[in-house]
């Protein structure tokens, strides 16, 4: 059983490529260190996605959460780190991840990055009676 970090993360096929859907993950533990003080930064990583052809490995997406835990990271930059890494792992047609640090001087930081895919647009919302 694996129990150290890691920055491999995994996919497998999607099972309904043929249609979009939205794959949804509260990621509550994720920590990292400020770069000034390297006092510990926790935050709730919120990410949802269309995916394509490839779906993200959950236990691959623990471990690579997990290797932030040790590294001096800025709010803004981690958070479009990892989009960056789970949009070129994935290819997702959509992908969001809403990083909501919790309060470090009395502030609270909330960090939203987006990727679309070239010529994906969102459907229209569905309205029942």
């Amino acid at each position: 059983m694996t129990t150290s970090p890691s920055r491999n993360l995994e996919t497998f096929p999607n099972p309904a490529a043929e249609r979009d859907y939205t794959i949804r993950m509260s990621i509550p533990e994720f920590s990292c260190l400020c770069p000034k003080t390297g006092q510990p930064d926790f935050a709730t990583l919120e990410l949802e996605y269309v995916p394509d052809q490839r779906c993200v490995e959950l236990k691959s997406l623990k471990l690579y959460i997990w290797s932030f835990r040790d590294r001096g990271a800025y709010h803004e930059a981690v958070t479009n780190e990892i989009l960056g890494d789970l949009v070129r792992a994935t290819g997702p047609r959509f992908m969001r991840l809403t990083a909501k640090f919790n309060v470090r001087g009395g502030i609270y930081t909330t960090v939203v990055a987006e990727h679309r895919a070239a010529g994906w647009s969102s459907p229209a919302p569905v309205t029942l009676p």
